[in-house]
C-alpha cells in the first residue's frame, strides 16, 4: 500500500468514525434507560411481594408487564445499534483493505447502507419504548392532586 492510498483510506474513513461515536452515544443512552427499567421492576416486583391488597397487586403486576415490553424494547435497540457498530466498523476496515484485496465499492457501499437502516431500526425502537414509557401515567391523578393542592392553599 502506498501512502496516497492510506491518505486516501484514512479521508473516507472519517465520517463512518463520527458515526461510530453517534452510535457509542445512543448505546450509552438506551443502556441508561434499561438500567433505570431494570431498577423500576426490582421495586415494583418487592411491592408486589409484599403487598396483602390484590387491587396494589394487579397494578403492579401491570406495570411489570409494561416494563418487560420497555426492556425488551430497549435489548432491541442495543443489538440493533451494535449490529451497526459491527457494519459501520467492517465498512472502515473494508475502506483500507478493500484496495488491496480487491474488495469491490458496493461491498464498502452495502455495510455502510446496513448500518444506517441498523441505526434508524434502532431509533424507532428507542421511540417506541420512550412511548410505553409514558403509557402508564395516569395525568387524570396528577390532575386531581393539583387540584387537591389547589383547595388545600384556598382554605
Amino acid at each position: 500500500m502506498d501512502m496516497d492510498s492510506v491518505t486516501h483510506s484514512v479521508q473516507l474513513s472519517l465520517a463512518p468514525v463520527f458515526f461510530l461515536t453517534a452510535v457509542a452515544g445512543m448505546i450509552s443512552v438506551v443502556a441508561g434507560r434499561l438500567a433505570r427499567i431494570i431498577d423500576r421492576a426490582r421495586v415494583v416486583a418487592q411491592a408486589i411481594r409484599h403487598s396483602a391488597e390484590q387491587a396494589e397487586i394487579d397494578r403492579g403486576l401491570h406495570e411489570l408487564d409494561y416494563l418487560r415490553s420497555r426492556g425488551r424494547l430497549a435489548n432491541l435497540s442495543i443489538g440493533l445499534l451494535t449490529l451497526c457498530g459491527f457494519l459501520i466498523g467492517l465498512t472502515i476496515v473494508l475502506l483500507f483493505i478493500g484496495p488491496e484485496w480487491g474488495v469491490h465499492g458496493v461491498a464498502v457501499f452495502s455495510c455502510f447502507l446496513a448500518g444506517v437502516v441498523s441505526f434508524i431500526c434502532a431509533l424507532a425502537g428507542f421511540l417506541w419504548e420512550t412511548v410505553l414509557a409514558t403509557k402508564l401515567l395516569d395525568f387524570n391523578v396528577q390532575e386531581l392532586g393539583r387540584k387537591m393542592r389547589h383547595e388545600a392553599e384556598e382554605s
